[in-house]
């Protein structure tokens, strides 16, 4: 049990490091706006997980740099990013939702 417990706060800080950057800020505030109750949480941070990759796609597009290439969805180090950027936005969502809690008092 001890081992799991420290590979899931391993994979909870390097989540918290990949969402605590700007693009990842923005999408854990907007999906904090749009979570009403703790038990939407987990639908909410999945849906963060969607938005983060799917303007991780379209940046070159939009800088008009590139084109856009879709994700390698066959590849496990894929997966294992989706993971982490999951278990980021479910620590980052939750605690700015204890902040938006305490701030309105709902």
């Amino acid at each position: 049990m001890p081992e799991f417990l420290e590979q899931f706060l391993s994979l909870a800080r390097e989540g918290f490091a990949e969402v605590n950057a700007v693009l990842g800020l923005l999408i854990a505030a907007v999906a904090t706006l749009v979570l009403s109750k703790w038990s939407r949480l987990i639908v909410v941070a999945g849906g963060a997980v969607i938005a983060h990759i799917v303007l991780e796609s379209l940046a070159p597009v939009i800088a008009e740099v590139g084109g856009f290439n879709l994700p390698p969805l066959l590849e496990a180090y894929f997966w294992r990013e989706v993971g982490v950027l999951f278990v980021g936005y479910l620590v980052v969502i939750g605690i700015l939702f204890v902040i938006k809690r305490i701030v309105t008092k709902n």
